[in-house]
């Protein structure tokens, strides 16, 4: 191999080299500013495809088309009845100026902790200028609907002001007013979680536990009331139905009686003799048995069937 036609080849490689370092492609999910010696030039790239770009001197700063995620940390915030609540907000946004927003914040990163700062300062300050319960509802609700047990829960139904709709579409207009100036856009923002701090949250527990407690007293006290009424009416049935039954029998057994008396009474008049002498031996067989004994007058009624059979 002569020296012309390795000097051609290097000349080939430098320039393949060249041309590979002078090449990038934009995708449909990023955009790119174009700086040299770290200094942005041109227009930001946002249009997907091939590109070209100065070798060695300048460098492609890629940045992401798509929605973004902003996950702030829980704080301990107070409100303006001076409950202290944990707030934990999460929002969504983008980068619409990739020259603005590398000349403010550089990168992601960077833009993360302006963010933090921006909304977690927003939030405190909305949260301080409202009332819990407005940060809790979103619309009013019907006194109508509601059963009431407490005057804890009538405070619920009391009208807002503002609802937490409302107050976090107040955190993000005045959050997109200063996120603007760094190139980025606020899509959403939401209260993702509102809670109370530990040492406030038992005493709500407690007394949530304590107002339970009453209102299952008082369903166990009516219960109890509507026990003691259904016995007493049983009772005064069951009493009602015996004295019923006990007039029914009573007057079957005075039809009975009646009938007997009838019945003996016209024995009676067809054969005294006979009739007397049946019931001396009902008399004897109810009154006497082997294991008794009988002292009886000679001229008594029991004796004389008796002695006539001697």
């Amino acid at each position: 191999m002569t020296n012309a036609t390795t000097t051609r080849i290097a000349v080939l490689l430098g320039f393949l080299f060249l041309l590979v370092q002078s090449m990038y492609t934009v995708t449909e999910t990023e955009q790119v500013i174009i700086t040299q010696f770290g200094e942005p030039v041109g227009e930001p790239i946002t249009s997907p495809g091939l590109h070209f770009k100065l070798p060695f001197v300048q460098r492609t700063n890629i940045f992401d088309n798509r929605f973004l995620e902003w996950d702030g940390n829980p704080n301990q915030v107070p409100t303006r009845d001076r409950r202290f609540i944990w707030v934990d907000t999460y929002a969504r946004w983008r980068i619409t100026d990739p020259l603005l927003f590398f000349q403010r914040v550089r990168d992601e990163r960077g833009a993360q902790s302006r963010l933090d700062d921006i909304l977690d300062g927003e939030t405190r300050n909305a949260v301080a200028r409202h009332n819990l319960i407005e940060l809790v509802r979103s619309t009013n609700r019907d006194p109508d609907e509601v059963q009431v047990e407490s005057e804890e829960e009538a405070v619920i139904l009391e009208p807002l002001p503002q609802g937490r709709q409302e107050i976090t579409r107040e955190i993000l207009e005045t959050a997109s007013g200063r996120t603007a100036d760094l190139g980025i856009e606020l899509l959403d923002l939401r209260l993702k979680r509102i809670n109370y701090v530990d040492e406030v949250q038992q005493d709500v527990f407690a007394r949530m536990i304590a107002e339970r407690q009453r209102i299952a007293e008082e369903f166990r006290s009516e219960g109890q009331g509507e026990a003691a009424r259904i016995d007493g009416e049983r009772e005064r049935e069951l009493a009602q139905i015996q004295s019923e039954a006990y007039r029914v029998a009573e007057e079957l057994r005075g039809e009975a009686d009646a009938t007997a008396t009838a019945v003996y009474a016209e024995a009676y008049d067809r054969d005294a003799d006979f009739y007397a002498f049946s019931k001396s031996l009902e008399t004897y067989e109810e009154t006497m048995d082997g294991d008794t004994l009988f002292i009886m007058g000679t001229d008594g009624e029991l004796l004389k069937y008796l002695d006539r059979t001697r």
